[in-house]
């Protein structure tokens, strides 16, 4: 029996093999033109190429927002002009199992090991001028103990009872109380708690005196006269602070009377063993386990997780599965560490700093730093658990604003914009082109004067005015809608006078002859004969027209017409970053919006030129 010959593969049928010396006649007899144009789109490489990236940057910032939510309302003054930096969890190789203390600041971390050795890490550049990364010499000399981290500010502690402080000295955060200034060897006070602020610091003696130093214009840092001993501990939030006294109780040592802090719980009165504070609450720990959190709590610092197990019996009352022993406070958010070795994480998420890892309640844990958005838990081994803002792979604006989570969201208002403002205008232009070109005549003129009139409309000038007559009448969602019906409305006479060339040239074939003598209705000529013939022609006009809608609503954007903020766009993100001291200093506010701005409208373009290729008979087999 004669050999069967192998059947070709699938991919060989549908696209054919460049390759093989073919007749192009008889391609053409076996192949429909929406074939050979799909064949000839995927072997051009460059085409493919900026369909591949354009399709990536699309699931990009469509998908992203799903993951990487924005809060519009986002405001942090702590996390300004930080560059792109993901090292701020990064404790370095020489602290593993050698850890004395920990702070976490607002955008580093400092530590000191066993020997009395201290160590920085992350971002630690507060202005052009004062780096904390550069401790002063004495510091490094001296024999460190414990350590604290402020917003702009470094505290540390020696070994003899001894003070350093570095960072930022402008606003007094160096105006250490005189008494604190005589070390230990020469009769002074033996320090055993210190913290740093916002802008202020603070330190607690064996004595139960507690003294405060700093910006005294923002933070309440007097002492009222009952409080000034038998304090067991501190704690500081931004601007204010409580006193944890040796009866039990809770106190507010300040003299403001008008504030959210000085409305301690009655239940705080007594019987409480531990306090923390974050940025604008505190809290305190009871003998029997209950966390008492007051302030301003718009942060969900108040919702503290259950610690209690469901009775068996309706009547039994729930029982306290585990205590806390130690509280700790970061800018929005509380840790606790359980007498069963758990750790507990609640409050705000934005930096994922109550995601504990699961690792770190398999771990036997023994104490926890926490600050700002960082956490730091430390197992028996002395081995450094981690979790919290690691950094801002994009780095972050002039409010303190990711650029990576404002670029994926803006991402999806600028393509959203340019995708319906190229639909309006397609459908307009193909209805009013189509026509035109049919009919011809009187319907020809009418339509070529119209899209004349629109054509004439300048449209940088029309839509500032319109901006400008509108203001804020309207919310974000409505102004959105608004540009793009505009871009739309006044975009569709480029696609109008294209589809009228082409059915002016397809009306006079034989096929559109027959039909018409075969009775079929004109509505049905036009919109099912002879546009598909010229659907090739208007797919590159759509995709070079999206490409131009999204450079529209950028320029809108950027010349303060556009998308208004909060709410991001890539436009008003570069427009944020027009000016010399943004371009020259922080270079990341504009080079990441415009690179993915320009690499997703080049793409765009590629693709056009690439189906534009491929619709041209003369590409065909070259």
């Amino acid at each position: 029996m004669p050999e069967k010959k192998k059947k070709p593969s699938i991919w060989r049928r549908l696209f054919g093999n460049r390759n093989t010396e073919t007749n192009i006649l008889a391609e053409e007899q076996i192949q429909s033109p929406g074939r050979m144009m799909l064949s000839n789109f995927l072997h051009n490489k460059l085409g493919m190429t900026g369909l591949i990236i354009f399709l990536l940057i699309f699931v990009f910032v469509f998908i992203g927002p799903y993951f990487i939510q924005i809060d519009l309302g986002d405001n942090d003054n702590t996390q300004i002009h930080v560059p792109p930096i993901n090292s701020m969890l990064e404790v370095p190789k020489e602290l593993d199992g050698n850890i004395q203390d920990i702070a976490a600041g607002a955008t580093f971390g400092l530590g000191c090991d066993k020997d009395g050795k201290i160590y920085i890490w992350g971002y630690t550049k507060i202005t052009d001028t004062i780096d904390l990364k550069d401790i002063p010499e004495e510091v490094l000399e001296a024999k460190i103990v414990s350590v604290a981290a402020g917003y702009d500010h470094a505290v540390a502690l020696g070994d003899d009872g001894q003070l350093y402080v570095w960072g930022n000295k402008r606003l007094g955060q160096d105006r250490i109380p005189q008494e604190l200034k005589v070390s230990r060897k020469k009769g002074g006070k033996n320090i055993i708690q210190i913290e740093a602020g916002y802008q202020c610091s603070g330190a607690l003696t064996d004595e139960g005196n507690v003294y405060f130093w700093g910006n005294t214009n923002m933070c309440d840092l007097d002492v009222r006269k009952d409080y000034r001993e038998g304090v067991k501990k501190f704690a500081i939030a931004t601007y204010h602070y409580c006193l944890l006294m040796e009866d039990g109780s809770v106190v507010y040592g300040g003299i403001e009377k008008t504030n959210a802090f000085n409305r301690i719980p009655e239940s705080l009165s007594s019987g409480v063993v531990d306090i923390a504070a974050t940025g604008d609450t505190m809290a305190g720990v009871k003998e029997n386990g209950e966390i008492i959190v007051w302030g301003n709590t718009a942060h969900s610092e108040n919702k503290v997780p259950e610690r209690v197990s469901a009775a068996e019996a309706d009547d039994e009352e729930p029982v306290m599965t585990a205590k806390p022993l130690e509280i700790y406070g970061g800018r929005y958010h509380y840790t606790a560490l359980m007498e069963n070795g758990d750790v507990v994480s609640w409050g705000d998420n934005g930096h994922h700093q109550i995601d504990i890892p699961a690792s770190v309640n398999e771990k036997d844990i023994e104490t926890v730093f926490a600050g700002f958005y960082q956490n730091y838990a430390v197992d028996v081994d002395g081995d450094v658990h981690t979790w919290g803002l690691k950094g801002h792979p994009l780095g972050t604006d002039d409010l303190g604003r990711d650029i990576l989570t404002r670029i994926i969201n803006g991402g999806q208002i600028t393509m959203t914009v340019g995708f319906v403002a190229v639909i309006i205008a397609i459908v307009i232009g193909v209805i009013m082109g189509g026509l035109a070109g049919y009919f011809g005549g009187k319907v020809d003129m009418l339509v070529m004067r119209i899209a004349e009139v629109f054509g004439a409309i300048p449209f940088l000038p029309f839509a500032m005015l319109l901006s400008a007559i509108i203001g804020t009448r309207i919310d974000v969602t409505k102004r959105m809608y608004l540009i793009m019906v505009v871009l739309g409305v006044l975009s569709w006479t480029g696609t109008c006078r294209l589809i009228r060339a082409q059915i002016l040239a397809e009306r006079e074939k034989e096929f559109v002859t027959a039909a018409q003598a075969m009775g079929v209705r004109e509505r049905t000529i036009i919109f099912k004969h002879i546009l598909p013939n010229v659907l090739n022609v208007l797919l590159v006009e759509a995709t070079l027209s999206f490409a131009t809608c999204m450079l529209t609503e950028s320029t809108l954007s950027y010349l303060g017409f556009g998308v208004p903020l909060p709410s991001p766009s890539w436009g008003n993100m570069l427009s944020g970053a027009n000016n010399s001291i943004v371009i020259q200093q922080y270079w990341w506010r504009w080079v990441f919006p415009s690179l993915i701005f320009g690499i997703c409208t080049i793409c765009i373009n590629l693709v056009g030129d690439a189906i534009r290729d491929a619709v041209d008979p003369k590409s065909i087999g070259h």
